[in-house]
């Protein structure tokens, strides 16, 4: 019987977790695979190293996709460093939830994640695109949420915030 309280009392949790921070799909239900730590570095706008219980990890946000400013034999992108700054104020040395989706890693071996802010659930990757520092970058099968993405971009565009007032043919 304690068992079973503890498992409903932990699906709630995360139901009420999920509805708090806007999750849906997938990645938001239960079961889906979750790791938490500490970010030690900001690597650019879409990419962080995360230390968790198992050791420090590059992690890859799911869903979207910055302008490169750290590309070996690339130049640096319209609006690259500030995303990568304002990715810096989102998560620097914060404590972070990790949540997967189909795929644990991409082809470069880094983690890839839906990424929360600890202390208040902040969604960052819906964060970037919805302050327009970052576009959709769909890559199936790590597709949950694909359309609140495409939303929160579509209304950034219209709008005219971030790398869609700075930058030709942004998108």
């Amino acid at each position: 019987m304690r068992s079973a309280l503890r498992h409903l009392l932990a699906a709630l949790a995360l139901a009420l977790c999920a509805a708090l921070c806007g999750c849906s799909g997938p990645a938001a239900e239960l079961g889906a695979a979750e790791d938490a730590g500490r970010v030690v570095r900001v690597v650019d706008g879409d990419t962080i190293r995360v230390a968790l219980a198992s050791g420090e990890e590059a992690v890859r946000y799911i869903g979207v996709d910055t302008p490169e400013s750290v590309k070996p034999g690339s130049p640096v992108e319209c609006f690259a460093k500030r995303a990568s700054a304002f990715n810096g104020r989102l998560v620097a040395g914060e404590r972070v939830r990790l949540v997967r989706d189909a795929e644990e890693r991409d082809r470069y071996g880094r983690l890839l994640a839906y990424v929360y802010r600890a202390r208040d659930g902040l969604f960052v990757n819906a964060e970037l695109l919805r302050r327009g520092y970052a576009t959709v970058a769909t890559f199936p099968p790590n597709v949950a949420h694909e359309r609140e993405f495409r939303r929160l971009a579509r209304a950034a565009r219209r709008s005219g915030r971030g790398l869609w007032s700075q930058c030709v043919g942004a998108g």
